[in-house]
């Protein structure tokens, strides 16, 4: 299985989300420790822990 981060840096945080459900971010020192700490939020929302998240659609569009 795949799933895609969407991440920037600030003020020397990497701060993402799960392109799937952009409504849960988190933050980590190292791009390591986000991956861990966003996928801890992805395995809670498909446990169903995250009652109310909702998976975002991604609409491509050709320019």
């Amino acid at each position: 299985m795949k799933i895609n981060i969407v991440y920037k840096e600030e003020d020397g945080w990497f701060v993402g989300h799960v392109q799937e459900y952009p409504d849960y971010e988190s933050q980590g020192k190292t791009l390591d420790e986000l991956k861990e700490n966003l996928l801890d939020i992805y395995e809670d929302i498909n446990k169903g822990l995250v009652p109310d998240a909702r998976p975002a659609q991604l609409l491509e569009v050709e320019v």
